[in-house]
Order: structure tokens, then sequence, then C-alpha cells
């Protein structure tokens, strides 16, 4: 439920300011009834008329899915593989839904899924200031000095990464392998990839752990829940 005024401005009739004068002044209906409280409440599925005059305004909806690998981040996929939408439940998969950013196909973990573009293009900008930090699996055991000088930027094609943090989790001296950690406020495609590549370090399994402050807690892979109006709210805070 939403207070009405928050609606009609969503349909992008006016201003909420002006919704609330039109509530005021008996101009609004909600399933046949006038409605003239400003604190009244309504849903999208509500026939809400103005002036006699039927709205229509799709409700914003904001997830956050666990993504398997061997899933694509997209809405469909010409070659018949699963995306993020194709293996949502049912419901979900007719609201204009679509990934926020994207997450490679062989790597899992935090994905939003949206059908608000503000709040899409606020939070994956180039002005985007929200943390993504990422588990890496590396072939091969890079040394803490290594890891250190990587938070500085690293030279990919042509292209100087921005300052970034990074920790050191575990080594597996049997497989030549480590854990490491990498949190950035960038995304460009296949970053954390290439950083490691540029290193001598590729990269063997990849999982993001958190957008924002958002993580998968309690989602097993494939599966998606609503965020909290407090966790749109400290998104949008976050990126500025």
């Amino acid at each position: 439920m939403e207070r009405l005024q928050k609606i009609i401005a969503r349909s992008g009739l006016c201003s909420r300011r002006k919704a609330e004068e039109l509530i005021k002044n008996g101009a609004v209906e909600v399933n046949g009834v006038v409605v003239t409280e400003l604190g009244s409440k309504a849903s999208y599925e509500d026939i809400i008329k103005v002036n006699g005059e039927q709205i229509f305004v799709q409700e914003f909806i904001y997830l956050v899915m666990n993504k398997p690998r061997g899933v694509i981040s997209a809405v469909n996929d010409d070659k018949g593989r699963d995306t993020v939408i194709s293996i949502l439940p049912g419901e979900l998969r007719n609201k204009g839904l679509y990934p926020v950013g994207r997450l490679d196909y062989d790597t899992k973990g935090v994905i939003l899924l949206t059908n608000d573009g503000s709040f899409m293009n606020e939070l994956v900008g180039p002005n985007s200031n929200l943390e993504k930090e990422y588990l890496v699996r590396l072939d091969g055991i890079i040394s803490k000095e290594e890891l250190r000088l990587m938070q500085y930027g690293v030279e990919i094609e042509g292209y100087k990464t921005r300052n970034c943090r990074t920790y050191f989790q575990s080594k597996d001296m049997k497989n030549n392998s480590c854990l490491v950690g990498i949190v950035l406020k960038e995304g460009k495609y296949h970053q954390v990839k290439k950083m490691f590549d540029a290193v001598g370090y590729p990269v063997k399994r990849l999982t993001r752990i958190r957008f924002g402050e958002i993580n998968t807690e309690g989602l097993a892979e494939g599966q998606v829940r609503a965020l909290t109006p407090h966790e749109v709210k400290r998104l949008f805070v976050l990126s500025k």
C-alpha cells in the first residue's frame, strides 16, 4: 500500500503537491469512493480515478537475487539459455523487470532486479559510488604485497582502474590456489577478471557477495526476495 498522492504523482499526471490538492478537493475516487483524506492509502491494483478519468501506474519492484552460475544477466537470451528473468517465480516474470548491471555467466552472487529505470541508472551510472564486493578464487597464490599494490589501480587495456580495497582470505598450497576479496566502486566489463589477469593470477571462480549493503544471506541460489523500503533508500544514499 502507498499514499494515494504518491501513486497519482507516479502516474505522471501531476506533482505530489498537486495530487494532494486534488484529493482535498474531492476530485479523486478509489474503487468508486471519493477520498478526501490525505493520509489515505491505496494499492496499485485499485481503480483510481482523477476527475472521472482512470489513471494507470505500474508498481515499482526491487528485488535481490542470489544468481547461480550458468545464468545470463539479461531479460532474454537468443541461445535459449536461462536468464535472471526466466528463473524467477512465474508471477514475477511479466513485471517488466531487468537486472541492475550484470554478472558474468559463470559468476554467482548478489544481483538486483527492478522495473524502475531511474533506480537502475542511479546505482550503476558512471558517477555511482556504490561498493561491490567479490570473493575471488585465483589460479596461483598471490602475495599480500601484490594484493596491496592492486588497491592503487591496475592498468587494463589502456585504462587504470580506480582505487579499491583488497584482502587475503586463505590459501590452498596443495592446489596452488588462494581465495581473496576485492571491493570496487566501478564495474567495467569483466573488470575483476581483467585486473587479476593483468597481475598474473587468472580467476578460477568469482562470487559477488555484496552490492552496497545488500547480500544474499538466507537466499539459496536462484532465490529472490524483495528489498525493504529502507534498503532501497540506503542504496540511493550510498550511490551519491
